[in-house]
């Protein structure tokens, strides 16, 4: 397993803290709950738009739509 450092001012430092605390564990699995969720939704956001754009792709390319009438 690899290590990352990060710096942290006190302030935050202490924040994560009670957070951490408030959740019944450490700073460490904290962060790493916290890194793995924005992670995942970085991947979901992504994959979203990669979705989007290949659909609006076919739209331009003269695929089919709906009034909005319809």
């Amino acid at each position: 397993m690899a290590t990352t450092t990060i710096r942290l001012d006190e302030e935050l430092k202490a924040r994560l803290a009670e957070a951490a605390s408030r959740a019944g564990t450490n700073a460490h699995a904290f962060i790493l709950e916290a890194v793995t969720q924005r992670v995942e939704q970085s991947e979901l956001e992504h994959e979203f738009h990669r979705l989007a754009e290949k659909r609006w792709a076919k739209v331009a390319r003269g695929g089919k739509t709906l009034s909005l009438e319809d």
